[in-house]
């Protein structure tokens, strides 16, 4: 008997990639529509929502706490399981990696203050929900995350943009496994605790590790250089987006992992993609590997 799943958020990134994974697993899959749909009646008889909207970080004072409750209220009434794709900013820069679900959530900082109060709910709501945690998110094609936005701007150029230290790890998270781990906990949904805090290990990575990668799956030696942060702040009285940029900055320059035990004893059968294709299927086709031609790179990236 075919499991039906919601998704909100089915064109953003997590959402759009969740909604293909269930799709893929054979799952009915229905694609919220803010204009059109309404929430209560929309989750009658989904065994799962994903709940995956994201407002702009300007709006996350506004909008999380409210978004969340609508969620929470219409899997009440429908009986739903909701998936939540979780982040890292509620450890904070204090805590010593790798960061645990046993890991205290003591951020300072309201975007990480905000997290830690829209967790807090699912635990205290009663409503059966898994936090699919994650560090920054790696796509298969350009939807506007640091990755493709500004890391790998200028690639044809021969060069990886760093936002921070390239030297010390950072926890990435490659969309299409994230979403068929979504898939996995999902089906197991009723062997799990009623609030399920799932650290998504991913790849650990440095930006020379990026790079070194890139170069790989490219075929050209791709230098790393850090990102001027000083646009961004003089952006700041301007730029409703600055503010909350520089407040996350921090995550560039701290080292952090996600561990990865609990998720192993969930999903013992898990593989994560091999970091090679995982490159390969996050950059323009153009420069990979095989099909470049150098001069051509160089000219589009002028």
């Amino acid at each position: 008997m075919s499991q039906t799943v919601l998704v909100l958020g089915a064109t953003g990134r997590f959402g759009r990639n969740a909604a293909q994974a269930f799709e893929a697993a054979g799952w009915t899959v229905r694609r919220f529509d803010r204009k059109l749909d309404a929430l209560i009646s929309a989750a009658q008889g989904a065994d799962v929502i994903v709940n995956a909207w994201n407002p702009a970080y300007p709006d996350w004072a506004d909008q999380v706490p409210k978004l969340h409750a609508q969620v929470l209220e219409a899997a009440r009434l429908s009986g739903s399981t909701v998936i939540v794709p979780g982040n890292v900013y509620v450890f904070g820069a204090e805590m010593p990696p790798p960061w645990s679900e046993s890991t205290p959530h003591q951020a300072a900082n309201p975007l990480g203050r905000i997290r830690i109060a829209m967790e807090e709910a699912y635990r205290a709501s009663g409503v059966r929900t898994v936090i699919l945690r994650a560090g920054d998110f790696i796509d298969t094609e350009a939807s506007g995350n640091w990755f493709d936005q500004i890391m790998i701007k200028h690639l044809a150029r021969g060069r990886l943009t760093y936002p921070g230290d390239p030297d010390i790890p950072h926890a990435w998270a490659y969309l299409p496994d994230l979403a068929r781990a979504a898939v996995a906990l999902a089906e197991m949904r009723g062997n799990l605790p009623r609030f399920t805090d799932v650290p998504f290990p991913g790849h650990t990575l440095t930006g020379r590790e990026i790079a070194d990668a890139l170069s790989r799956v490219t075929g050209q030696r791709i230098e790393v250089r850090q990102m001027g942060w000083w646009p961004i702040q003089l952006a700041r009285p301007l730029w409703r987006l600055a503010p909350h940029l520089l407040e996350m900055r921090y995550l560039w320059d701290t080292p952090h992992a996600l561990d990865g035990q609990y998720s192993k004893t969930l999903l013992p059968g898990f593989r994560d993609t091999d970091l090679d294709d995982v490159m390969r299927n996050a950059i323009p086709a153009a420069l990979r590997r095989h099909e470049i031609d150098p001069h051509k790179a160089v000219a589009a990236g002028t």
